[in-house]
């Protein structure tokens, strides 16, 4: 079968699927007649092999796509691999170069999506809301224990002020807050709402609050570790959104068990892969770091949750579909932050 045939099936592989990833794409499909095989399991070396005559494959956060699988990838002469999120690290691009795969994401779904979830977060450290959900339910009507601060007035760091961390800081600016933040590039629009540009040591210094928005990298992965922590305030609180690395989670625990961090939120965490989005009630979980974690009174982790709105899974869907209907009509997009190789 050549090329171009593949390419005229418009075929896409979707790996990692969910029942709301098939919901929101066969959805919006009507309009691009893509043909879609969905896969529950994760993309990796070996299932790979699962892939057939599929021109495109469309994958997520915890998708393996290695130079291994790249040239397996090649092999099968699949064209676009389409990240259906914004975040990229898990993708070798150099591989991708090499094998003369595009690559595309979604740069900016619903930016507001994380950024409440983030805020959303912090109240329920603070307030204990999920505690006297239950005590209540239990007729237990006392206060004790479920002692809050005003947020108004605190200082709340933010690393990484990109679209989502723009919007975060709207909303930590409307609860009254003092803004710092950190980034390479500076914000003029945020400057000028009232957020303070500050270096990173002055972030963990300053802040009461320090929220994670930046991408994963390099330069990035572990910024939370043993040396950030003992700048930081005692009972700071952290919130990450963004991308479990960004944690060194065993100097996380120490800095819980301590007292040091107060409160600590993760949406993502750096083991992900092998617990998120999916039913583990009935097994016995062998990360024993995930366990700790969630022992602590004052830790509250979601599953990778923040990104989860109508909204954002319907932009999501919409771009994703027009970034490969650009690839395959012109081998470009118009959006440049949407194609990286």
């Amino acid at each position: 079968m050549s090329v171009n045939s593949i390419y005229n099936k418009k075929k896409i592989a979707f790996f990692s699927t969910q029942p709301y990833d098939k919901t929101f794409f066969n959805k919006y499909n009507d309009e691009f007649s893509y043909e879609l095989d969905y896969f529950e399991t994760q993309l990796n070396p070996q299932t790979v092999l699962l892939i057939e005559n599929a021109a495109i494959v469309c994958v997520f956060v915890n998708d393996i796509v290695n130079e291994e699988v790249i040239r397996q990838l090649a092999e099968k002469n699949v064209k676009i691999i389409a990240l259906r999120c914004a975040g990229f690290n898990n993708v070798d691009l150099e591989a991708a170069k090499k094998y003369n795969i595009k690559v595309c994401r979604v740069p900016a779904y619903s930016p507001q999506a994380v950024a409440e979830h983030a805020m959303a977060m912090i109240l329920t450290l603070n307030r204990k809301t999920h505690k006297a959900y239950n005590r209540v339910r239990e007729q237990n009507f006392a206060l004790n224990g479920l002692l809050g601060f005003d947020l108004f007035g605190k200082t709340i760091g933010i690393i990484g002020t990109g679209n989502i961390g723009k919007a975060f800081a709207k909303i930590a600016l409307g609860f009254g807050c003092k803004v710092l933040a950190y980034d390479i590039v500076e914000n003029d629009e945020m400057i000028k709402d009232g957020v303070s540009f500050v270096g990173l040591n002055e972030v963990f210094k300053s802040s009461d609050i320090i929220s994670m928005h930046c991408p994963l990298n390099d330069q990035t992965r572990h910024v939370i570790n043993k040396d950030s922590i003992a700048l930081m305030k005692e009972n700071v609180m952290i919130i990450n959104t963004s991308r479990g690395g960004l944690i060194d989670t065993a100097c996380v625990i120490e800095g819980l068990k301590q007292g040091k961090i107060g409160y600590l939120g993760i949406d993502v965490y750096e083991q992900e892969e092998k617990l998120f989005f999916r039913d583990l009630s009935a097994d016995i979980i062998q990360d024993d770091a995930i366990q700790r974690l969630m022992s602590f009174p004052n830790v509250l982790v979601t599953a990778h949750q923040a990104f989860f709105t109508n909204e954002a899974l319907t932009q999501i869907a919409l771009v994703t579909f027009n970034n490969i209907k650009s690839l395959l009509a012109q081998n470009d997009i118009e959006n440049k932050a949407a194609l990286l190789v």
